[in-house]
């Protein structure tokens, strides 16, 4: 039972606690009232606009030059938009995955952030593969999806898809916007987003009721979100550590990842190398950081890496990472990486330290300031003896195919392709064996000029992706190559690359199968080529393995597909003719395709098979 002393106690606090509770209600009420009458203050005077128009206004206000775009019922207040301005130029591709590659392939071209737009439903889902794609290489995209007005939204109405929860785990951050009010803070947070720290796509989903509703626009100027703040400065008594490790080691290694590229930091590398003579090695996705032409570029590491960047890597004692994330296909079997080597990584993303490979001395922060306060505290390197047992590495182990064959050798195409458009030139692949030789004979001497799915390994990316880069760098040379697999994933964009007389160069390396796979099926499947001869039909033998000359004709014949979309071509066949067939393709002003029928069992090495450590690598079929 309760006392009566304690019952009065209970009735004094109830009664403190109304009066609590009613002065607090008063309190928020009036801070309300005033938070009310400053944004009708804010907003008076200022001009209305349709949720449709704000969205012009602030890519606008974001320095947004093109949007790769395609229609659809829900987008369509947003075109009629787009339409009744001049700042922002719509591209239309011939498909929303295209629309999203080519996003892609502007900002990886220009590091600025590429913007898609596509409708409700299937709009939505088809810009997933390329919202992944961005995703896994970290580029700086922001993707604008319609919906269903919000009273339908969860229905299962017309066209719609829950765009959010898909892609949620393939971007740094998506939005759906519930209200009018919302959609600018929305928008400077997505563009803020994509382009800080580690870049990535953004999704913003725009319900149709709200593109139609009408408010005052408040574009924000600056961002603060409390749960996101990017760390660009290293802690300085780790950067002391490092400059220590590096002065002690005897057998330091760079692995430079594509982070140097996104932090623009290029030329800092160039410095640092200089200074302390390190030798490099640099990810498929890093490719010109460092010119390929330098004595002390040991190549590409990984499955397909050169034979000195992998032994680099295996016999060090120290590698400083700067902006690449240990990839399996760098890495090889994890237990035999790097066995005797300390690991300095420096990147920006604290989730891709310590996730792959144990580090030894993490740094959080961009490369660029990173690398600068490294440069003040570091001196040329005591390596002399290393550096002597690396080049030796290199000079002994270049890379190698039959120069003297009378077929057309796939890398003898890529070297005259490098001769002829020279180190300026964006060069875009789609993936599989071009995209590994584009890497290993190309001589990329600059960032941003080499385009190409990493992560993901995204066939279909290449074509898309270059027109991107041609928006990005008008002028500029710009070069597809790909396989006759890959070109025919996203091959509807030759309208988009025809409809605005793009002068984009495709080289289609032709051999008549998907070949990194029928590599695979050569070397670890006893040469069953199951489902990747391109010319099989129902009447082949079912036991043909082999190409021959009573091999079906190829399908499609491209160069009459190339002259339906009003594009020229020629098909090459003969080795003699390689050479002339580019410069051709090279002088002509406008876009121009060229089928190179190449060996058809080529294949790409060296190459460490899945699992193996990275020093173990196969190099038969080398003369």
């Amino acid at each position: 039972m309760v006392s009566g002393r304690n019952r009065a106690a209970l009735r004094g606090n109830s009664r403190r606690s109304v009066l609590r509770l009613t002065f607090i209600a008063f309190y928020y009420t009036v801070s309300a009232l005033r938070f009310e009458r400053g944004k009708c203050k804010r907003g008076r005077g200022m001009k209305k606009m349709l949720g449709s128009e704000m969205i012009i206004e602030a890519l606008r206000r974001e320095g947004v030059e093109y949007l790769f775009g395609y229609q659809g019922g829900q987008v369509i207040p947003i075109f009629d938009a787009l339409a009744k301005q001049k700042d922002v130029r719509v591209i239309i591709p011939r498909h929303e995955q295209a629309a999203a590659h080519a996003a892609d392939g502007y900002a990886r071209s220009s590091g600025k952030v590429g913007v898609c737009l596509a409708t409700s439903g299937p709009g939505a889902t088809n810009l997933v593969t390329g919202l992944a794609t961005a995703y896994m290489d970290s580029v700086p995209m922001v993707a604008i999806t319609g919906q269903v007005p919000t009273s339908l939204i969860g229905n299962d109405a017309f066209q719609e898809a829950d765009i959010i929860g898909i892609t949620r785990s393939i971007t740094n951050h998506n939005f759906l916007v519930k209200t009018i009010e919302d959609l600018p803070r929305i928008l400077k947070e997505a563009f803020y987003i994509a382009r800080t720290g580690r870049p990535g796509p953004v999704l913003v989903d725009m319900p149709s009721n709200i593109v139609k509703t009408s408010h005052a626009m408040e574009y924000p100027e600056t961002v603060d979100i409390r749960s996101y703040k990017p760390t660009y400065k290293g802690h300085p008594r780790q950067i002391k550590q490092a400059a220590k490790m590096i002065m002690e080691s005897k057998r330091p290694v760079l692995l430079v990842g594509a982070g140097i590229i996104s932090s623009g930091a290029s030329d800092e590398l160039r410095a640092f190398v200089k200074k302390t003579g390190i030798p490099v090695t640099t990810t498929l996705l890093a490719m010109g950081v460092y010119p390929m032409q330098e004595e002390l570029f040991l190549g590409m590491p990984g499955m397909h890496g050169l034979y000195a960047a992998n032994h680099a890597l295996t016999e060090s004692d120290l590698i400083m990472s700067i902006g690449a994330r240990f990839d399996d296909r760098v890495t090889g079997k994890l237990e035999s990486f790097a066995p005797h080597s300390k690991i300095i990584h420096i990147d920006i993303d604290p989730t891709s330290v310590d996730k792959s490979v144990a580090v030894d001395l993490p740094i959080i922060g961009d490369a660029k300031n990173v690398l600068t306060e490294l440069i003040a505290d570091v001196s040329h390197c005591g390596i002399d003896e290393w550096r002597t047992r690396v080049l030796a590495w290199k000079r002994d182990n270049p890379l190698r195919y039959d120069r003297d064959s009378s077929e057309i050798k796939p890398q003898y195409v890529i070297e005259t392709l490098s001769s002829v458009f020279g180190k300026d030139a964006f060069v875009a692949t789609d993936v599989g064996q071009h995209q590994m030789w584009t890497a290993q004979f190309y001589q990329f001497s600059e960032p941003r000029r080499f385009l190409t799915s990493g992560g993901l390994g995204t066939m279909g990316f290449g074509l898309p992706a270059a027109i991107g880069a041609q928006f990005a760098n008008p002028g500029k040379k710009t070069i597809v190559v790909t396989g006759d697999g890959s070109i025919q994933m996203n091959i509807q964009e030759l309208a988009t690359v025809a409809h605005y007389d793009l002068p984009v160069k495709i080289i289609i390396l032709n051999n008549h199968y998907l070949g990194m796979v029928r590599q695979w099926q050569e070397l670890f499947f006893d040469k069953v080529y199951s489902a990747t001869c391109l010319r099989r039909e129902a009447s082949c033998a079912p036991d043909c393995n082999h190409p021959s000359d009573k091999c079906p004709v190829y399908i499609p014949n491209f160069i009459k597909l190339a002259d339906a979309y009003g594009i020229p071509g020629e098909c090459v066949t003969k080795k003699g003719d390689v050479k002339a067939a580019i410069d051709k393709a090279f002088s002509h002003n406008g876009p121009f395709m060229l089928d190179i029928h190449v060996s058809e069992e080529e294949n790409v090495m060296p190459m460490v098979p899945a699992g193996q450590p990275i020093n173990q690598m196969l190099t038969h079929g080398l003369a």
